[in-house]
């Protein structure tokens, strides 16, 4: 439990007991690769910390195209935020792409925890604005460069991520098809 602790350190100090009423909180569970932690439609009931592996969200359209929005590894948080903060049916899945270790975290229990250690309100107020800042400058990348500086970029900012994400995920991420995607990076190669 010592990277989550740590996760939170980097934002606010909690006490030794702070930090125990935190871990009382969560719940500690691994899970297969493959594994499906929340289907659209449904309601997103928890927040997902990665303590090992790897998690994906994403969407499906109706020609049953996946659409990536985010990938999370060790010391990431990811959910459904709309469908966690409004309760009502999400749009995403949540997918376990290898096999992982993730703490979870109830929406009623850090409720619970914000009015218990509300230094935590304030940890997760700047996780979601983190979030909401990235959304952003993805938003504006995906309107305004390349397929291959979006690829670029995605490389510079995750750099663990290219061995190990799937190729045809990184591709659906940057907003290209599979095939476009291994045109586009054998024409990279060969610069």
């Amino acid at each position: 439990m010592a990277l989550i602790l740590d996760n939170i350190a980097k934002i606010v100090s909690l006490t030794e007991a702070e930090q125990n009423l935190f871990l009382s909180k969560v719940e500690t569970k691994h899970f297969k690769a493959k594994t499906i932690l929340i289907n659209a439609g449904e309601i997103c009931k928890e927040s997902y910390f990665v303590n090992s592996g790897l998690l994906r969200s994403f969407t499906i359209n109706d020609n049953i195209v996946e659409h990536v929005l985010h990938f999370a590894c060790e010391g990431w948080w990811i959910g459904d935020m709309y469908s966690l903060l409004s309760q009502k049916p999400g749009n995403l899945f949540i997918e376990v792409i290898e096999d992982s270790e993730i703490v979870l975290l109830s929406k009623e229990n850090q409720e619970q925890l914000y009015f218990e250690i509300p230094k935590l309100e304030r940890f997760f107020r700047i996780l979601t604005e983190n979030s909401l800042v990235a959304h952003q400058e993805r938003l504006m990348d995906n309107l305004s460069l390349s397929a291959e500086d979006r690829f670029e970029k995605f490389c510079k900012r995750y750099p663990t991520l290219i061995q190990r994400v799937p190729q045809k995920q990184i591709a659906s991420y940057i907003g290209v098809t599979p095939e476009f995607f291994s045109k586009m990076k054998s024409k990279l190669l060969r610069k």
